[in-house]
Parts: C-alpha cells; structure tokens; sequence
C-alpha cells in the first residue's frame, strides 16, 4: 500500500492480504521498530494526548485509521484518509509503523479504558515501517 499527501491529509491507498475475514483495526502507531516485531511499534501515534476515536471524530489520535475490512479471500483493500496526519512536520508519520490489528477497533465507543486507549482491536497481526520509497 501507498501513503501520500493529500489536500486533506495523509492519503493510505492499496490491498493488503493474508488476513482473516472481517473488520480489523488499522492505526499508526508510535515506532518504526521491529526489533519485537509488531509489539516494539508502541502505542498508537498520539501526539495530541487525545483519546481513541473514529476517522470522523475530532477528539481521536492522530494515527487513528479505523478499520479495514478483509473480504472472504482475507485481502482488504485501502482507500482512506488521516486527516491529522503529516508526512512532515510537528504531526510527521515518517519512521512509525501501521499495524493492523487482528480484531475489530470500536473506535473508542467501548466504555473502557482499553477502548479509549486502543480500541479493543486485538492482538496486532502485522506492521510496517513508514519510509520513504524509490519510484522510478
């Protein structure tokens, strides 16, 4: 998947595969390290000191990407944007991670801490780093 500027923030465009069914939770969280796979990523990326909400919330982190949903073939296909997030700057997502989540995010709906944290979106299934890429 791609991430790019957009009028309106951080553009995340493409297809990620070998997911179970279903809705999963999709943020950007703190680190770009790998060291512990997945769980060396941090907390979700929340410059802001805000709680966890939806993509549409204003009171949300700013790697707060919702959910993607894999279809039967366990591949989901991205077209979202992050509209706090920069690729540089104060708000830069540049050398943090994406993780997806292997359960549903209730997007700080969940009348728990872990919700308002997190989103009760399960154990984290895979990750990236976020660079920068050689186009040509």
């Amino acid at each position: 998947f791609y991430l790019q500027r957009s009028s309106e923030g951080v553009s995340v465009t493409g297809q990620i595969s070998g997911l179970s069914p279903g809705l999963h939770g999709f943020h950007v969280h703190e680190f770009g390290d790998l060291s512990n796979g997945c769980a060396s990523t941090g907390g979700h990326y929340n410059p802001t000191n805000m709680d966890h909400g939806a993509p549409t919330d204003s009171q949300k982190h700013v790697g707060d990407l919702g959910n993607i949903e894999a279809d039967r073939s366990g591949v989901a296909d991205l077209n979202m944007v992050g509209d706090q997030m920069r690729l540089c700057g104060p708000m830069s997502i540049m050398g943090r991670a994406i993780v997806v989540h292997g359960g549903e995010d209730d997007l700080g709906r969940g009348g728990n801490q872990a919700s308002r944290n997190n989103g009760n979106a399960g154990p984290r299934v895979g990750c990236c780093i976020i660079g920068v890429a050689n186009n040509s």
